[in-house]
């Protein structure tokens, strides 16, 4: 196949109706092909799905395969790569509607340079506006950053500051949000499949870290646009913004990254910064009448999995990535 589309279900068959109807005008039945990984649900979505696919006569480009356990985003996303050989993968949540000529415009890009492995459009709300999916690796002082949030610290340590600027021009980030991204055949050979150890979140900084290990651009494509209806497959996106506390496995997955590219001392080190981060913060807080802008016990869920950072995760959800954000709220 030319390309293969891989959509992960969690209890969300309506999104997965607006996705897939989006998809629809802009795959060749002959050449490509959908696959919807059910991540085992239990709600009966995975039969709605499957009279949907029938109803909407979609059987001839879309599939629907059920993962037996829902080990999460890399996980269900892994299943569904398994299932086609293709030149092209197109992760892309359930959350989503690729506007008309998106995902052939992504293509033609990739297509068009050698040394490119990952491509992602810009992401945007119905409206139009843009969303932030372009981001620096996250490092101990990225941690720091956060915890504080003060221009002072910012103006100090420019180049760590996690989420970039929206572009309208086509740039080469370190990350990209596995919101939506086309990965080539040649970097799933080279680097492998999306780490498991990540239930969600961090999944994606994590695999472009491999990719441009191995050599491989990474490229923000502006010319192709995608709504993201940001939140719609998992519900860490909106218990940041009303800084509730965040599941734990936002805190093991950050775990994982920070122990894996930092030692288990370095995941220790990165707490630490961000603590003294979050007490510069509450102190612009007492003094300064300065909002708080931290969920509901992070100071503590940070420390999450700190004996054993690597170990393997479990738990509800497994919908959608979206990335980590620069600020770490996702």
């Amino acid at each position: 196949m030319r390309l293969a589309i891989i959509v992960i279900n969690y209890r969300t068959p309506d999104l997965v109706e607006g996705c897939l109807a989006s998809l629809e005008g802009q795959v060749d039945p002959e050449r490509d092909a959908v696959v919807v990984v059910d991540n085992a649900s239990g709600d009966g979505s995975d039969e709605r799905i499957r009279e949907m696919i029938v109803e909407k006569k979609w059987e001839k480009w879309v599939r629907l395969v059920c993962s037996p356990v829902n080990g999460g985003f890399a996980a269900g996303n892994n299943v569904g790569i398994r299932t086609v050989d293709a030149s092209y993968y197109l992760l892309i949540n359930s959350d989503t509607v690729a506007r008309p000529g998106a995902i052939g415009c992504m293509i033609e890009a990739l297509e068009s340079k050698p040394g490119l492995g990952l491509i992602g459009p810009r992401l945007e709300w119905p409206d139009g506006t843009p969303q932030e999916s372009c981001f620096n690796f996250r490092t101990p002082i990225t941690e720091l950053l956060t915890g504080a949030r003060t221009s002072v610290l910012t103006r100090m340590f420019p180049g760590h500051m996690g989420t970039l600027p929206v572009s309208d021009d086509p740039i080469e980030p370190d990350w990209i949000s596995f919101a939506c991204v086309v990965i080539k055949r040649a970097v799933i050979e080279q680097v492998g499949l999306l780490d498991e150890g990540y239930f969600m979140y961090y999944d994606d900084i994590d695999y472009c870290r491999h990719a441009r290990q191995a050599g491989w651009g990474v490229l923000y494509w502006p010319k192709a646009h995608v709504v993201h209806l940001r939140g719609g497959s998992g519900p860490v996106k909106e218990l940041t913004k009303k800084l509730k506390r965040r599941p734990a496995y936002f805190y093991a997955s950050r775990a994982r990254y920070f122990a894996k590219y930092y030692s288990r001392t370095g995941l220790w080190l990165t707490n630490i910064l961000w603590e003294f981060g979050r007490a510069v913060a509450l102190l612009r807080e007492t003094f300064g009448k300065k909002e708080r802008h931290t969920c509901d016990r992070e100071a503590i869920d940070i420390w999450a999995n700190w004996l054993d950072p690597m170990r393997l995760p479990g738990g509800g959800g497994g919908g959608g990535g979206g990335g980590t954000g620069g600020d770490g709220q996702a």
